[in-house]
């Protein structure tokens, strides 16, 4: 009876300890929580490119190009947990920045004058603390003028999965641009997710950039995102009708408006047969709900290629369980006049999303 007693004793010390500590850390957690206001101002910063900005003019063709990178540690060798893989943190640092650099060669060749990326790590230890957008803004990294990033993902310590788990995450969007931008601002979007899941999860945003027009009182209007993706599917309808009423709001007062990133949904219109849901159990895109938009405006995707893959296993395009998506694309205000749109075919070599590139002219 003495031993007996002895152990519960300490089985009872072993729990209270533990509850204490799991106390403990939800506190941290809670105390250092990324809590940002609705609206907040962004720094545009000058690049190393060392150029000057130009000025948007209305007889300007643009190309713009979005890319959603995977932190730069999902190449076509990974997977990842939260798609049915294995791997949270990729498989090494020098992968990392090799993968950096490569995104960078990618996206310069493509000669856009706006770029919108989503996805850069600054400081995570599933890309082994790189930052990757001190990369891309140096002498070496975008041939851009300027940039503006918007955290949507900061967490001190991120306690899952339970194998592998993903510590310290800072990441964010990014968008880099040739011409004078008047002002950049992150706005928040609805979070899907309750306490305490929410701690240690992503806010998402948008990343407005409110660049002039010469010679008009209008303004061009980009706006980059990267909405919700592990949800029930009330969240991204929920951010898609925040990004719906900004775009109308401003289209109203007479501006262009181009939103792109990554929507995490399928465009209306898109191949159903060649896109169609392999296996239901695994990660699958909602139905882009774009109802409050008037027909005159318009999406913009190419789906002869797909624009991303899912990272239940590491690519293989001979495998049966390959599953594709056309999720990244941009919608447009009826101002704005679509030139060509085309998803480059990068094979999916740096990221599990190929870059999708938009010619446009704005309408005078």
């Amino acid at each position: 009876m003495h031993l007996l007693k002895k152990i519960r004793n300490a089985v009872l010390i072993i729990l209270a300890v533990a509850i204490a500590a799991a106390g403990c850390f939800i506190g941290w957690l809670a105390v250092t929580e990324y809590k940002p206001e609705q609206t907040e101002e962004l720094a545009v910063e000058s690049t190393s490119a060392n150029t000057e900005a130009r000025t948007l003019k209305t007889d300007d063709t643009l190309r713009i190009v979005t890319m959603n990178i995977g932190f730069a540690a999902l190449d076509k060798d990974q997977d990842f947990f939260m798609d049915g893989g294995q791997m949270s943190v990729t498989s090494s640092a020098e992968r990392v920045v090799e993968t950096t650099d490569a995104i960078i060669e990618l996206i310069n060749g493509l000669n856009a004058d706006a770029v919108m990326m989503q996805e850069i790590d600054v400081n995570s230890r599933r890309s082994y603390n790189y930052n990757e957008y001190a990369e891309m803004t140096s002498e070496n990294g975008l041939k851009k003028t300027n940039s503006a990033f918007a955290i949507n993902f900061k967490c001190e310590y991120v306690p899952y999965p339970l194998k592998g788990m993903l510590g310290k995450v800072h990441s964010g969007i990014a968008t880099f641009t040739d011409f004078k931008v008047e002002s950049a601002v992150r706005e928040a979007l609805p979070i899907p997710f309750k306490w305490p899941v929410s701690m240690a999860n992503l806010k998402r945003c948008l990343l407005v950039e409110r660049i002039p027009v010469e010679g008009t009182d209008r303004q061009l209007v980009l706006i980059n995102l990267h909405l919700e993706a592990y949800d029930d599917g009330e969240g991204k309808t929920a951010q898609t009708a925040v990004l719906v009423q900004l775009m109308k709001e401003e289209y109203e007062k007479g501006n262009y408006v181009i939103a792109g990133g990554d929507f995490n949904q399928s465009f209306k219109g898109i191949d159903a047969d060649k896109y169609a849901v392999k296996n239901p159990d695994l990660w699958a895109p909602a139905d882009m709900d774009l109802s409050g938009l008037s027909s005159e405006w318009q999406t913009a995707y190419d789906d002869s290629v797909p624009t991303c893959r899912l990272l239940n296993q590491p690519y293989d395009p001979e495998s049966a369980e390959t599953q594709y998506y056309v999720i990244d694309g941009f919608i447009l205000s009826p101002n704005v006049t679509v030139e060509a749109v085309e998803t480059v075919d990068a094979g999916f070599e740096y990221s599990d999303h190929n870059p999708v590139v938009l010619d446009v002219k704005l309408a005078e």
